[in-house]
């Protein structure tokens, strides 16, 4: 796992004042519902591991890529990383393009598998 660097951070805890948070089990209550599961990790740590029926558009390209896997503005989409900085990242830069039901898995797939096991 990679030490992010301190702007990185910064960066993330400053979407995360923008943006809404989610347990892992709101976010499995809302992916049931037909959210979308966005994973914006890299394709190799995606192609590593993931939640079942997520799809993979790495943070890198998401502006770029989201109207392949969802053009709708108002669907609700569902974000996760590895530990949530990326996550919060990707659904601020989606409430800039104008997505009104995003939200963020907070700890990230870390979170979501640890919460898992215990439920």
């Amino acid at each position: 796992m990679a030490k992010h660097s301190q702007e990185f951070l910064r960066l993330a805890n400053d979407a995360r004042e923008r943006i809404t948070e989610v347990s892992p089990a709101e976010a499995r209550k809302r992916v049931a519902e037909g959210a979308l599961l966005l994973d914006v990790r890299d394709k190799e740590e995606f192609e590593a591991g993931h939640i079942e029926g997520a799809m993979n558009i790495s943070r890198g390209t998401l502006e770029m890529r989201i109207g392949e896997v969802e053009h709708d503005k108002q669907a609700p989409i569902v974000c996760l990383c590895g530990g949530g900085n990326r996550g919060a990242l990707a659904a601020d830069a989606l409430q800039k393009m104008g997505y009104t039901q995003v939200v963020s898995i907070e700890g990230g797939l870390k979170a979501y598998e640890a919460d898992d096991k215990t439920s």
